[in-house]
């Protein structure tokens, strides 16, 4: 299966070097499409050296990774001239049939990807800029969900495209890592995941919030486990210390298939706006999502039923979104910050709606019946 515009296409390449898991799982779907297009393909993608694992776990569409040498405007590298013009040297030799560019708008990305030396190049680029070419670049739609942008180039593209479901493969080492850090810390029965890390500090909910959370969710029947990344241990300590109830705190202790083994056999998950986030929607596991400095619209799980979005963006994510991409009527201010009581509610609405929805126009039920009824359910799920 070709595309009219692409025709055959022996060998892509695939920028993408940002350094989130969120970055690499948002675009797994656009790569899965590129896969299924040219099933035959030999399928680079240039991104950063710690989705070196992540990579490998998806080696079903992606053949290597190739380490992002840094280029003038990309900040995620210094920029080493040598170094640039080694690689660039060495990715024009492998004579690419077509290198995507799925980093952004392209202001900055553009042109490193057409030094690629591909064939020819496809990408995005923002409206009112020059198109490298118009009939592969995509004017920038910024309105867009990540993982829906990249799948609208795709479509653009002329390759088949309507899948944008997340995906993370969970091997038995991964279940068998998750059960027995669960089972060192005395977790046993239902229990709810709290991550309350993130690499920017704008987008961390202050703990002593996670931490009244937590206790509410430990009031429902739910043991809390506190996860995290390597180097967040002093947040998840300082959450635990804030809290009435015992916590599992795993923060550091798994590895990333092990923290996804974890987030799926959650009977939910509330997170900030991270990693955590898009990997529990890639396995399936039910979430609320705080967004205190991020965009929602942007970076929020597409399924709204199971995973629930609190928040919009900042006056500091909007100016930054703006500086950095273009003003494209942002401007509306931010909400009130979300409360406890706001997640709870979250929570409580997920636990009922796994045993079913309530019929339609009956009374949602008051937040004290919430409580007593999801308390019943835990009671019952417990061994």
């Amino acid at each position: 299966m070709t595309s009219s515009a692409l025709g055959e296409l022996a060998h892509v390449a695939v920028l993408r070097a940002l350094p989130g898991l969120g970055d690499l799982l948002c675009s797994m779907p656009a790569l899965r499409a590129v896969r299924r297009a040219y099933p035959d393909a030999r399928i680079t993608l240039i991104g950063l050296p710690s989705a070196r694992a992540l990579v490998a776990r998806f080696a079903d569409y992606v053949d290597e990774l190739l380490p992002f040498p840094g280029f003038p405007g990309i900040p995620e590298v210094p920029v080493d001239p040598a170094r640039t013009t080694a690689f660039l040297v060495r990715a024009q030799a492998r004579r690419f049939d077509l290198a995507i560019q799925l980093h952004g708008s392209g202001q900055a990305t553009n042109p490193f990807v057409a030094l690629l030396g591909a064939r020819r190049s496809a990408g995005f680029v923002l409206p009112g800029f020059a198109s490298p070419d118009p009939e592969l670049f995509l004017p920038y739609p910024a309105d867009r969900p990540e993982p829906l942008r990249h799948l609208a180039l795709m479509r653009f593209l002329g390759l088949p495209a309507d899948d944008p479901a997340l995906e993370f493969p969970l091997g038995a080492g991964d279940r068998e890592e998750a059960g027995r850090l669960l089972s060192d810390h005395a977790v046993a029965g239902p229990y709810a995941c709290v991550n309350v890390g993130a690499a920017e500090v704008l987008r961390r909910w202050p703990a002593e919030r996670f931490a009244e959370v937590a206790d509410g969710l430990a009031e429902r029947g739910l043991r809390p486990v506190l996860v995290g990344a390597p180097g967040e241990e002093p947040l998840t300590a300082a959450t635990a210390a804030l809290m009435d109830a015992r916590a599992a705190d795993l923060a550091g202790a798994t590895s990333l298939g092990g923290l996804a083994a974890v987030l799926r056999g959650a009977t939910l998950t509330v997170t900030n706006d991270t990693g955590t986030s898009h990997l529990a929607a890639a396995v399936g596991a039910p979430s609320v999502v705080v967004f205190s400095g991020s965009d929602p619209r942007r970076w929020a799980p597409l399924d709204g039923a199971r995973h629930r979005a609190l928040g919009v963006p900042s006056v500091e994510e909007q100016g930054r979104r703006c500086l950095r991409e273009g003003c494209h009527g942002w401007g509306e201010p931010a909400v009130a910050e979300v409360t406890p009581a706001d997640v709870l509610a979250q929570c409580d609405e997920l636990l009922l709606l796994s045993v079913g929805r309530p019929a339609r126009g009956s009374r949602a039920p008051a937040a004290a019946d919430r409580f007593r009824q999801v308390r019943a359910l835990t009671a019952r799920a417990r061994p």
